[in-house]
């Protein structure tokens, strides 16, 4: 635990957030946000689909009150199922309670109720008080689908962090990192940044889920049907048919192939209403007290395309980046991870000190908005719009480098001759009649 504080240490000083915000025209005095994503963790059973045993058992070892979950969920995928959040702002009656009255296939109840949650404060007390260490991070970034190492690369960089005696304060960590020393050597590029667009907790907003209502998706669920917001102060006139292109994508199947010795080969069946892919991968070796090697990878054809691209990103984003092949097109379902640059391993103290390789991807999908009355034709004509809703869409999958889990996942639904199988059970089948349910 004390190593992963001091690794958030040397993260925190080497990558800077930039985040910004969007508007779009004139705005309404009450807005509503709707966010689904699809995650495949590869091998991993759906947790919507098993709510029973293994859907709650998992849930409670994650920290959640008897598997309800709490917004915002759809930021980075957990465990493999549907996520849902919805947050609405009502200038009309700021931070009372709505209802949002959905569609039976949604499979959640006539109703979901949005309530106000209060800021979530993160850190706080989670590190013990101590001297800040001296740290050395090294951080080597290659990027671009294929099996060899391409010319140029990789980008090598050197950070060093000295504590200078400094004392960590439990409830202000951050505050530590005035006063230090720190130097870099290389550089790693850091140019291709997304607009951070995403609502948070905060006064005045209602969400669901939230702490009293929450539920987990159950599988199979569909957003796509009519919707009436109700509740004090909510516009009368609010009531909207979610289209079927803004319902959840579907599963993205990545499968992996290869020892992390080799090049790692990529594939994927292509995603309904994808409009473009990004990969990350990223590996980590511990090589001594305080010191570390992390190596990044991505499949844009440029450098500096990392982890924050896994968002919803703007349609002018998506369309300048597919331009210059930051991010793959819809149309890709391959990539191959060059070969041995998760290779590393270590030892420190003559135990194993690597961490296993992580692969995150994401299927950007459609954003749209409805908003009420709509704008006329005619710049002239007064427009006063009552409400607006934003739908945003996305799938992604995460898989362990090195393990072949996407063939795992076929074995379940063929045998060897590609028939389908029905004499050996599945690891779903397996955990489940472990855990019950």
């Amino acid at each position: 635990m004390q190593r992963r504080h001091v690794l958030a240490f040397a993260l925190a000083a080497t990558i800077v957030a930039l985040p910004a915000s969007s508007q779009q025209g004139k705005n309404p005095p009450t807005n509503l946000y709707i966010d689904v994503l699809t995650h495949n963790m590869a091998g991993m059973p759906d947790m919507g689909g098993m709510m029973g045993g293994l859907g709650g058992f998992m849930a409670r070892r994650m920290g959640g009150d008897a598997g309800k979950p709490t917004y915002p969920t759809t930021r980075a995928g957990g465990m493999t199922g549907q996520y849902l959040d919805i947050a609405l702002h009502n200038s009309l009656k700021p931070g009372v309670e709505a209802q949002d009255v959905v569609p039976a296939g949604l499979k959640l109840g006539k109703s979901l109720a949005l309530t106000p949650i209060g800021p979530r404060e993160d850190g706080k007390g989670t590190m013990a008080p101590g001297k800040v260490p001296d740290i050395q991070v090294k951080i080597t970034e290659y990027w671009g689908c294929g099996a060899s190492v391409r010319p140029g690369q990789p980008k090598v960089a050197t950070f060093k962090l000295k504590g200078n005696g400094k004392t960590v304060d439990p409830d202000n960590p951050m505050g530590a990192m005035q006063g230090i020393d720190f130097q870099a050597t290389g550089s790693i590029s850091n140019e291709i940044r997304a607009v951070d667009r995403d609502i948070d907790l905060k006064p005045g907003w209602v969400y669901w889920p939230n702490p009293k209502h929450g539920k987990q998706v159950p599988g199979g669920a569909r957003l796509a049907g009519e919707h009436r917001i109700t509740g004090d102060g909510i516009p009368a006139s609010m009531q909207f048919q979610v289209a079927q292109a803004a319902d959840f994508m579907p599963k993205l199947a990545l499968r992996t192939q290869g020892e992390m010795t080799d090049a790692i080969g990529l594939s994927w069946p292509a995603v309904e209403r994808a409009r473009g892919y990004h990969i990350t991968g990223m590996h980590m070796q511990v090589l001594g007290e305080n010191s570390y090697a992390i190596t990044m990878w991505s499949s844009a054809e440029l450098p500096g395309a990392r982890e924050d691209l896994h968002a919803n990103l703007t349609g002018g984003q998506l369309e300048k980046w597919l331009k210059q092949k930051v991010l793959l097109p819809a149309t890709a379902t391959s990539c191959t991870i060059p070969k041995g640059i998760f290779a590393g391993t270590s030892k420190v103290d003559g135990r194993q000190a690597t961490m296993p390789g992580m692969l995150n991807m994401t299927a950007y999908g459609p954003e749209s908005w409805i908003t009420y009355p709509p704008k006329p034709a005619d710049p002239k004509q007064p427009w006063n719009p009552e409400w607006s809703v934003r739908l945003r869409a996305r799938s992604s999958a995460s898989a362990i480098l090195g393990l072949d889990f996407g063939g795992m996942q076929q074995m379940e639904e063929d045998g060897e001759d590609g028939q389908p199988q029905q004499k050996k059970p599945g690891m779903k089948g397996l955990l489940k009649g472990i855990l019950g349910g």
